[in-house]
């Protein structure tokens, strides 16, 4: 029998994470709404906040009702789309695989997207939402082809990363050789395509990926529970009620394709898959799911990095240069830990 004194301070534990837990997601959305509210007023023309809220209210505000409204917001809400797409997709990954490499940029589902797109602007000109749909479609094969060379009576988080980084090794090659015998013209449309940026964002961009963010992101965080026992192993997770195979389909397909519909609407932004998880393990009590806090981690690091690249430099650089350049240290960090540790991939 428990003494009671011991149940209380349990019960008291598990209360003051959960507290501490909900106030670090409450600063991360305040932090986020914070950000997005800058991207709003600042650019060439500064728009105080009161005209801005108008401009979003529907209002007509000269100048500013075409700047805010057309230009900076639908900006603004594919960076917080995107980045929470990308995050989601990239925990779901890791807490399912139990690996921080385990990310869809890492493991050759982004350069799927990537290398169809690049083949269908310099081969065939595509443009629009054709292309999207072509990188969409390609992302989903790009997985499910990982998936099934790395199953074998079950899916090992090892070999599947292994794997993944191969077929993003030779999906590479197949980019390269487009660039190579592109026009000029095509050449500079795919590296705008490929680097990642929500220079072009135009609503009829953002609306495909709200849609997809408001269907899959529900099954992801419906899942999150078993998501998070799958780390405990299969067996465990198993004898404590979790079917899965099933569970690891529905997240593998979900998280797929809210990373398709990402890198459709503004390429394959760097790192932001890869480094929200861990950022928002290092912020939130362990415990619980990272998917909300991962999703507003990757919200930030998007809007910060296409603020940074607009305005903290001399020239104006995409989104994807910044948070390549925030995500490749981390990596190589993590790489050079795993290596002096002992420990394995």
């Amino acid at each position: 029998m428990v003494p009671a004194s011991v149940r209380e301070r349990v019960a008291r534990g598990r209360v003051n994470r959960a507290r501490a837990r909900v106030v670090a997601v409450a600063v991360l959305a305040l932090i986020a709404a914070s950000l997005f509210a800058v991207a709003l007023m600042v650019g060439q023309t500064f728009y105080g906040a009161s005209e801005v809220l108008r401009v979003v209210l529907g209002q007509t505000v000269p100048g500013a009702s075409f700047t805010v409204g057309e230009l900076r917001l639908p900006r603004s809400v594919l960076a917080v789309l995107a980045g929470a797409a990308f995050a989601l997709a990239g925990v779901t990954f890791q807490t399912m695989l139990r690996n921080p490499l385990a990310s869809p940029d890492i493991i050759g589902i982004s350069s799927g997207a990537s290398a169809a797109a690049v083949f269908g602007i310099v081969t065939f000109g595509l443009s629009g939402a054709t292309l999207s749909i072509v990188a969409i479609v390609a992302a989903l094969a790009t997985a499910l082809l990982i998936y099934g060379l790395s199953y074998s009576g079950g899916v090992a988080g090892t070999r599947l990363i292994l794997i993944g980084i191969g077929i993003s090794s030779m999906l590479h090659s197949v980019v390269s050789y487009q660039l190579i015998k592109a026009a000029t013209w095509d050449l500079q449309t795919a590296m705008r395509w490929l680097t990642g940026s929500v220079n072009d964002a135009t609503w009829q961009v953002v609306a495909p990926l709200a849609v997809a963010l408001a269907v899959l992101a529900p099954v992801l965080f419906g899942q999150a529970r078993n998501l998070t026992l799958l780390q405990l192993g299969d067996d465990t997770a198993a004898a404590l009620g979790v079917s899965v195979e099933r569970t690891r389909l529905l997240a593998i397909v979900a998280a797929v394709a809210l990373v398709a519909f990402a890198t459709a609407a503004a390429g394959p932004i760097a790192f932001v898959a890869f480094l929200s998880g861990p950022i928002a393990a290092r912020i939130v009590r362990p415990g619980g799911s990272l998917m909300l806090p991962a999703a507003f981690v990757g919200a930030l690091l998007v809007l910060g990095a296409d603020l940074l690249g607009q305005f903290a430099f001399d020239a104006r650089y995409p989104v994807g240069v910044i948070t390549g350049a925030l995500g490749a240290p981390y990596l190589v960090y993590l790489l050079v830990r795993t290596n002096r540790s002992g420990g394995s991939l």
